[in-house]
């Protein structure tokens, strides 16, 4: 029978890894609920960047009682990390870019432009870096490292990906058929955003993809992005009433096409690149 202090610590007497998941939700409850009470009060309501700084917030509380620095978590900010965030933003514009022109190509969409508002595009470009940064640092960031050095790799991936498909049910256009092809969309995205992180040891390479995914899907080709409008220089127009296969209302992330990408984009990262060495952050870090 396990004694009180083999349930709370291992045998390096530090905290097991699923109770610093623990302080991290709890910390998430205490930040947010004051937030959220501020807010009502006053009328606001709780931006993507202000959610984005209380994710950091209780990162930072985590790795300050971890005794360990937020790199760990982020990555280094150095030159290897602006080169990440090229990469991923490279690979995010091709992830969306092939699926719409595999439909635009078989005549299933036309694009047409849009009269330019250049504001309402910069917000929505604004939109998107926050929502990614806000995503990556919840679902890639401690939660998941911690339940990586604690189960391993694949366990933690799909528990972090069913949760990724959670926090989307929600979304406008999230029902019947279309609930299954975005469900399964979102959960290879989070598997692919996952091993973005392994493979490069921090987050601006998951970032990156993120934040040019949707951009590439909303705000450059005018679909939706997970089932919301978004100002575009394209507006796109479909041929075919047939959601399985371009996304429909609710994006190419709920497509077939969408799907192969994902599934090709995601096969290069798992066999055709290697953990990058040398980083602060490994799987065999299991304090």
């Amino acid at each position: 029978m396990p004694t009180l202090t083999g349930i709370f610590l291992n045998s390096k007497k530090r905290l097991h890894n699923g109770w610093w998941i623990v302080i991290f939700f709890a910390l998430l409850a205490t930040l947010l609920l004051p937030a959220l009470l501020v807010s009502i009060q006053m009328h606001h309501q709780l931006s993507v960047w202000e959610q984005a700084g209380i994710i950091l917030i209780a990162t930072l509380i985590v790795q300050f009682l971890r005794k360990r620095s937020i790199s760990e978590v982020t990555g280094e900010p150095n030159a290897l990390a602006l080169r990440d965030l090229g990469v991923g933003i490279a690979f995010g514009f091709l992830l969306m870019a092939a699926p719409a022109a595999t439909l635009w190509c078989g005549g299933f969409v036309h694009f047409s432009l849009t009269p330019l508002q250049a504001e309402r595009i910069l917000a929505a470009v604004v939109l998107m870096a926050a929502v990614a940064i806000a995503e990556e640092l919840l679902f890639r960031g401690v939660i998941f490292q911690r339940l990586v050095a604690a189960v391993g790799e694949w366990p933690a991936q799909i528990v972090i990906g069913l949760l990724f498909v959670l926090t989307h049910l929600g979304n406008p256009g999230m029902d019947g058929a279309t609930k299954a092809w975005a469900g399964a969309n979102i959960f290879l995205a989070s598997i692919l955003f996952g091993k973005a992180f392994l493979r490069s040891k921090g987050l601006a390479l998951p970032i990156g993809l993120h934040f040019m995914a949707n951009v590439t899907q909303g705000v450059v080709l005018g679909f939706g992005v997970s089932g919301n409008d978004t100002a575009s220089l394209l507006s796109s127009q479909f041929t075919i009433d047939a959601p399985w296969l371009t996304g429909g209302a609710f994006g190419l992330e709920a497509s077939l096409p969408g799907l192969i990408a994902l599934s090709l984009m995601l096969a290069y990262f798992v066999f055709s690149t290697d953990p990058r060495q040398g980083s602060g952050w490994s799987i065999e870090n299991k304090n």
